[in-house]
């Protein structure tokens, strides 16, 4: 697994795009005191639920793992000039 540039910056960005994507779906109401590991941890599962992602084998989901699909996830819906991008 290669990391991307910016992967921090995309994963925090993908946590906001997931939180608005689990929230307009009516699946979850996020608390401010919610962590983001339990966040990046929900967010993933309810994507490849929605079959929106491809899923890990689960001897491979790891809190590093599901990061990283998540700004993967995110950096694909953002244009191809976006600056998260260079």
């Amino acid at each position: 697994m290669k990391e991307l540039k910016n992967e921090a910056a995309l994963v925090k960005e993908a946590i906001l795009a997931g939180v608005k994507y689990g929230e307009a779906r009516g699946a979850v109401i996020f608390e401010a005191t919610d962590s983001a590991t339990a966040k990046i941890e929900y967010i993933y599962r309810l994507l490849v639920h929605d079959k929106v992602i491809q899923p890990l084998p689960e001897d491979q989901v790891s809190q590093k793992s599901m990061r990283h699909k998540l700004a993967l996830w995110h950096a694909k819906q953002l244009p191809k000039d976006h600056p998260l991008l260079k």
